[in-house]
């Protein structure tokens, strides 16, 4: 498998339930600026142009994080790293992971874009990524992972999307428990060795 990334990008989250679960695979790296990677035109990988993208070794390739993420997770069930099909807690598990892919990964999304001023992202972030902060951290208050005691794929891609704010400035410091659960995340073998993969600092 080739797990196409940019580094500190959103195929992170992937990144680390691959070695969760102690898959062999290649990273390779996508110049954004450009849309290339060692192998050429990215565009011929991933039509969408977007990361991560996910070449299985029949050519198949998956793309959208928060489906990469179900897809590792259930092609590796012994890992326990989703709930089963058809339980409630697999429907509480995918509230959690499309919470995390639309209201905070695209909300930070905003805090990158070229386009939007520096005014009008410090008022987005204080009128409405603040209230998705808290909202978290009121819920990692009162448990060590998103769903409960035990690591899942939703803590990698929280994870992931939750070390975005200090690169943008954003005070992270009042969210105790996230605060916790970011140093929970980094005691994590996989998310260790996931960072140094892609050259990026441990804090």
């Amino acid at each position: 498998m080739k797990l196409y990334f940019s580094p500190g990008s959103c195929a992170l989250a992937s990144q680390i339930a691959l070695r969760e679960t102690g898959q062999a695979f290649e990273l390779v790296k996508v110049d954004f600026a450009t849309k290339t990677t060692v192998e050429g035109d990215y565009f011929e990988v991933s039509a969408k142009g977007m990361i991560p993208a996910l070449k299985l070794d029949d050519g198949d390739v998956i793309t959208e994080g928060a489906v990469l993420l179900q897809w590792i997770a259930d092609q590796h069930p012994a890992f326990g790293l989703l709930p089963a099909f058809g339980t409630r807690d697999r429907y509480r598990a995918m509230q959690w992971l499309n919470y995390v892919a639309t209201d905070l990964h695209k909300g930070m999304a905003v805090m990158f874009s070229p386009f939007v001023d520096a005014e009008s992202k410090a008022r987005f972030a204080e009128g409405n990524l603040a209230s998705r902060f808290a909202y978290v951290d009121q819920h990692l208050s009162r448990n060590d992972y998103v769903l409960g005691e035990a690591f899942s794929v939703v803590d990698a891609y929280l994870y992931n999307v939750l070390r975005w704010p200090v690169r943008v400035n954003i005070d992270m410091s009042p969210y105790a428990a996230i605060q916790k659960f970011m140093e929970r995340m980094i005691q994590r073998p996989a998310v260790r060795a996931a960072l140094k993969a892609e050259g990026l600092p441990v804090r």
